[in-house]
C-alpha cells in the first residue's frame, strides 16, 4: 500500500514538473443536465428515508453510482489529467442537512472507490497519459470564523475540534477508497481549511504515509479577499505550513475576473499553483455561459504568461470546456516554481513580511 502511494506520488511529481495537468470541470453541472428526481437520489437503499433528497449530489456515489462514473469517463475522455471525487459536501456536518451524517465515511470511501476505478480504467487505455483521483474536500456549510448571528459576533455553530473530527472522517474514507491527493477546495473561511490540513495531518501521521496536498482558496469579491477576510497573500501565509503540492484558486469568478488575483498567487507562492475557475459569471438564471473556446482562450494566455501548473474548471464547465482547456495548455510549460528569499512572513486578515534589515 505504501509502495503503492509513493510511487503515484512520485509520477505525479514527475508529470507535473513536465507539463501542465488538467483537472475535471464541475460535477454540480454535469449532475443538473441528467436532470435527477427524487427517486434517482433515494434508490431502493433510502427509498423510505423520511427527509427530501434531491440535491444530495454526493450521496449518489450510492445510490445511483453509474450517473457518477459516466461523468468521471466524460473528463477523462475530453483529456482531464486528474478527476475529483463526489464527495465535496461528503462530512458529517454537512450531511446532517438529510440526517446522514452516519453516511459520512461510507459516501468517502465509496466515491473514491467509483473514482478510482473509472481513473484506471482510462490508465489502462492510455498508459501513456496516467489518470489520477483527488480526494474532494469542500469547506462545509458552517463556518468557523464568522458568526451566523448578527446580535452575537462570538457565537459559532461548531467548534474548531467538531470540524477537524468531521474532516478525519472523510480523509480516512477518501484514503481508504484509494485517492491519490487530498484536495481541500473551495476555502472561504481559512480558520475551516486549518481544521482539515490538521486531519488530513492526523491521520497522515497514524498511517505513515503522506498524499499530496492541494489547497484551493475562493474570494467573495474583486478585492480579492475571501470570506473570512483574508487577503490570497495572506492565505498563503496561514497556509503554507502544510507544503502543499499546489496552491491554488477556484470557483467565485471566471479566468477573466479572477486572473489578477491568479498573478498575485503565481508570485508569492514557492510552490506549483492550479486554477480553476467557474465558466464565467452567472445569468441571472444562474446559468454560465461561457462558451468552450473563451474559457480555453483565456486560459492559454495565463499558460503562456507562466501563471500555470494545473488548471480545470469550477462551476458551470463541462467536458467541452476541459476539452478546450486541455488543447489550449497542451505544449505550454509548466509555471517554473520560483525560489523566495528567506523572511517572517505573517497573517492576519493582511499579511506582513519582516526582513532583518542589517543583512
Amino acid at each position: 500500500m505504501t509502495d503503492r502511494i509513493t510511487g503515484r506520488t512520485a509520477l505525479l511529481e514527475k508529470l507535473a514538473n513536465e507539463r501542465i495537468l488538467v483537472m475535471d470541470g464541475a460535477m454540480g453541472t454535469m449532475i443538473q443536465k441528467r436532470k435527477l428526481v427524487e427517486e434517482d437520489y433515494r434508490g431502493a437503499r433510502f427509498k423510505d428515508w423520511p427527509s427530501d433528497l434531491k440535491g444530495n449530489n454526493d450521496l449518489l456515489v450510492l445510490t445511483n453510482p453509474q450517473v457518477i462514473a459516466d461523468i468521471h469517463a466524460a473528463f477523462l475522455e475530453a483529456g482531464a489529467d486528474i478527476i475529483e471525487t463526489d464527495t465535496f459536501n461528503g462530512t458529517s456536518i454537512s450531511m446532517a442537512d438529510y440526517d446522514m451524517q452516519d453516511l459520512a465515511y461510507e459516501i468517502n470511501l465509496e466515491g473514491a472507490k467509483l473514482a478510482r476505478k473509472v481513473a484506471d480504467e482510462w490508465t489502462e487505455r492510455t498508459p501513456e497519459k496516467p489518470r489520477f483521483v483527488a480526494g474532494s474536500i469542500g469547506p462545509t456549510n458552517k463556518t468557523l470564523s464568522v458568526s451566523p448571528d448578527v446580535n452575537n459576533p462570538g457565537f459559532r455553530e461548531v467548534t474548531f475540534d467538531e470540524v477537524a473530527a468531521a474532516y478525519k472522517t472523510q480523509v480516512e474514507g477518501l484514503m481508504d477508497g484509494g485517492v491519490d491527493i487530498i484536495l481541500i477546495e473551495t476555502v472561504f473561511d481559512t480558520l475551516n481549511a486549518k481544521a482539515a490540513i490538521f486531519a488530513t495531518e492526523e491521520v497522515f501521521e497514524e498511517r505513515g504515509v503522506r498524499l499530496p496536498i492541494m489547497l484551493s482558496c475562493t474570494v467573495t469579491d474583486m478585492s480579492g479577499r475571501n470570506l473570512s477576510g483574508q487577503t490570497i497573500e495572506a492565505f498563503w501565509y496561514s497556509v503554507r505550513h502544510a507544503k502543499p503540492f499546489t496552491i491554488g484558486l477556484n470557483c467565485a469568478f471566471g479566468a477573466e475576473h479572477l486572473r489578477p488575483h491568479a498573478v498575485t498567487l503565481a508570485a508569492i507562492a514557492d510552490t506549483r499553483v492550479a486554477i480553476y475557475p467557474n465558466a464565467g459569471l452567472p445569468n441571472e438564471m444562474g446559468e454560465y455561459d461561457e462558451s468552450p473556446a473563451v474559457t480555453g482562450a483565456h486560459l492559454k494566455e495565463w499558460a503562456k504568461e507562466g501563471l500555470l501548473n494545473i488548471v480545470g474548471g469550477c462551476c458551470g464547465t463541462t467536458p467541452e470546456h476541459i476539452a478546450a482547456i486541455a488543447k489550449a495548455v497542451e505544449g505550454i510549460p509548466p509555471r517554473r516554481v520560483p525560489a523566495h528569499t528567506p523572511a517572517m512572513r505573517l497573517s492576519g486578515i493582511d499579511p506582513i513580511t519582516i526582513i532583518n534589515a542589517a543583512e
